[in-house]
């Protein structure tokens, strides 16, 4: 899982308000923590902050694009804020990758309950095809030309 997370650009963080309204928005800086935990930096997600605070169950997921496999992960959600000590430990990584461009507001730290692959349906429909045709296909389906 950590493979695809260090593959994957974004990850999409779903939540729910108060009445019961979904709320699904893409998150460009996110690592895993320790063996059982998601972490995403808040830049500026307001209304996930506020959607977790009074309803913690959140579901994440993301992608490799190119391999196009990934993971769906239900949790609880926990909002670390930067006057708490865990802020610079459990968002160390957050904080690395987020550099002086972008200021995090929090730490949402996802303890890991469930966790399902993604597979894309080309896995069923051509079982045969090697991981390195999936990623070519990807290239071409994208219009990326690959660095080298």
């Amino acid at each position: 899982m950590r493979t695809d997370i260090q593959n994957s650009v974004l990850c999409w963080l779903a939540t729910v308000d108060s009445s019961g309204t979904p709320n699904v928005t893409p998150k460009e800086i996110f690592s895993s923590y320790g063996d059982d935990r998601i972490v995403v930096a808040d830049i500026a997600s307001t209304n996930t902050v506020r959607n977790i605070r009074s309803h913690p169950t959140v579901c994440v997921s993301f992608i490799d694009i190119f391999r196009q496999r990934g993971f769906k992960v239900v949790g609880s959600a926990t909002i670390i804020g930067p006057e708490e000590p865990d802020f610079a430990i459990v968002g160390a990584d957050l904080l690395r990758l987020a550099g002086v461009d972008f200021p995090i507001r929090h730490v949402i730290s996802i303890h890991m309950e469930r966790v399902s692959r993604i597979w894309a349906p080309s896995y069923a429909l051509f079982p045969d095809r090697t991981e390195e045709e999936r990623i070519q296909v990807a290239y071409d389906t994208y219009g990326v030309v690959a660095a080298g």
